[in-house]
C-alpha cells in the first residue's frame, strides 16, 4: 500500500471514531457528517492506490470510486450509493438551514455501519495488494 493511501486510511479511521463518540451525545447530523467522511477517506485511499492520482472534488471522488469499484467484486454496488448518500448527509450538517433537513441518530447509526464497513473492506483489499 502506498503511504499517501494508508495515510487516507488512518484519517478515515480517526473519522470513524471521533463518529462513534459524537453518537454517544446523541449529535446525530454531526455523527452522520463524520461517517461520511469516514467513507470519503476511504474511497480516497482506493482511488490513489489504484491511480496514482487523488480526485478533486467530492463528486470526482463519489464517480472515480464508482468506477473503480465496479470491477471489485469485495465492494458491492450499496458502497457507491451509501457514499452518495452519506454525502446528502454531510450537506444537511454544513448547510442546510430546513428544519425538515435532518437526519435521525437511527439513520447516523446506519451511516456509521456502512462507514466501517467500507473502510473495512478497503482497508483489506489495499493490505492484500489487490
Amino acid at each position: 500500500m502506498t503511504p499517501e493511501a494508508a495515510q487516507y486510511l488512518d484519517k478515515a479511521a480517526k473519522d470513524l471514531r471521533e463518529a462513534r463518540q459524537i453518537a454517544t451525545l446523541g449529535l446525530a447530523e454531526v455523527t452522520a457528517r463524520s461517517a461520511y467522511y469516514a467513507a470519503f477517506h476511504a474511497a480516497e485511499a482506493y482511488i490513489f492506490e489504484l491511480t496514482a492520482r487523488a480526485a478533486k472534488t467530492h463528486s470526482g471522488v463519489r464517480h472515480e470510486f464508482a468506477r473503480l469499484a465496479r470491477t471489485e467484486p469485495r465492494l458491492s454496488p450499496e458502497m457507491t450509493t451509501f457514499l452518495a448518500k452519506a454525502y446528502q448527509y454531510k450537506e444537511i450538517s454544513d448547510d442546510s438551514m430546513a428544519a425538515e433537513s435532518t437526519v435521525s441518530i437511527e439513520h447516523a447509526m446506519v451511516a456509521i455501519d456502512m462507514a466501517d464497513d467500507l473502510v473495512s473492506r478497503v482497508r483489506a483489499i489495499l493490505v492484500s495488494g489487490r
